[in-house]
């Protein structure tokens, strides 16, 4: 059997005195055989920003053990960017719902469209910092992918962190909403490297 937490976010990490990182409050988990590839749930679990698509959004994927990759996702954008302490283009910005444009509102969609252009700073930083801190916004972005099949197993995930950040390539823009992902014909778009999904 394998744990389904669905409910990862940083509330739920906890550090010990070493500062050794650990889960807690299991209070929406589910336990599912690890053959599985599908869980099956009667109602969305977790905390809104941190839940991964499929489990409000039935036609994208079943749910899996790729929930949890996409709330660890969400979990190392938040890490790396300090949140509110992204320098964007020089001037530091916070997130409000009353901007005019969706970047930034969408906190993926912020660090995606400044991470791409290049303007996108982590403020009081060194060299190496500055350098985990794109690995995990890279790795992020890809576990934050709309359609479950496009996110990495966990495996790819440790890959990624631990490895260069010279051999990670960025992966295509996060969507808000299913519909982004269909193309005018009405078929679906996937332009997701096999090297990471598989």
């Amino acid at each position: 059997m394998q744990i389904l937490h669905f409910d990862i976010k940083p509330h739920n990490i906890l550090l010990d005195e070493n500062f050794t990182p650990k889960i807690s409050d299991f209070g929406l988990a589910k336990l599912y055989p690890t053959k599985g590839s599908i869980a099956s749930l009667t109602a969305a679990r977790g905390t809104i920003g941190y839940m991964a698509p499929e489990l409000f959004y039935k036609n994208i994927g079943r749910v899996s053990y790729k929930a949890d990759v996409y709330s660890f996702g969400m979990l190392l954008l938040e890490i790396a960017g300090k949140r509110k302490n992204l320098e964007i283009a020089g001037k530091r910005k916070n997130l409000n719902a009353t901007a005019e444009n969706l970047s930034q509102i969408y906190y993926p969609f912020l660090v995606y469209d400044q991470f791409s252009s290049g303007k996108l700073t982590i403020e009081d930083s060194s060299e190496e910092e500055n350098k985990l801190a794109r690995k995990m916004i890279i790795t992020g972005l890809w576990c934050i992918q709309m359609q479950p099949c496009n996110r990495p197993p966990m495996n790819k995930v440790l890959d990624m962190l631990e490895g260069d950040l010279e051999s990670l390539e960025l992966p295509p823009r996060p969507l808000l909403y299913p519909a982004e992902s269909m193309n005018m014909d009405g078929e679906e778009s996937s332009s997701i490297s096999s090297d990471v999904t598989s």
